[in-house]
């Protein structure tokens, strides 16, 4: 079983302030990733989404842990399905200049979550894959 981190980097034609505001603003949010009905980037705060596939819908439920402003966001991340087992996503940017920035987003944990069709890790690869390139889309336009 691979123990490994997901790691995802992009880089971004936008500064880093930018950046920041589409991955804490429930707003922007819900062009580039999940539509959460309430977020807050203050640790603590609990927000909820649901997302999968046409044939099945999972409850994310997950906790804000550590906001540093345009530096770092992460939360955990579980499911209302698999009670016990949560894992933790934290998203970085880096500044590269006045006007680019690198995305890091690492997801820990996801090997606790059962291998099946539904959580294997390739579809966790998968997804944040076309999750960063979403994003990069949408503060790039």
């Amino acid at each position: 079983m691979n123990n490994q981190p997901i790691i995802k980097e992009i880089s971004i034609n936008a500064p880093v302030s930018r950046v920041w505001q589409a991955i804490t603003n429930k707003e922007e949010m819900k062009h580039w990733c999940f539509n959460i009905a309430a977020f807050e980037p203050i640790p603590g705060y609990e927000f909820r989404f649901h997302g999968g596939t046409e044939e099945r819908q999972f409850l994310h439920i997950c906790v804000v842990k550590e906001v540093i402003e345009n530096k770092k966001l992460s939360y955990t991340w579980r499911y209302e399905d698999l009670p016990g087992i949560e894992t933790l996503v934290t998203i970085e940017l880096f500044e590269q200049g006045a006007d680019n920035t690198l995305v890091r987003l690492t997801h820990e944990g996801v090997n606790q979550f059962p291998q099946d069709k539904n959580f294997a890790r390739g579809n966790f690869e998968m997804g944040w894959t076309e999750i960063t390139k979403l994003l990069k889309k949408h503060v790039e336009q």
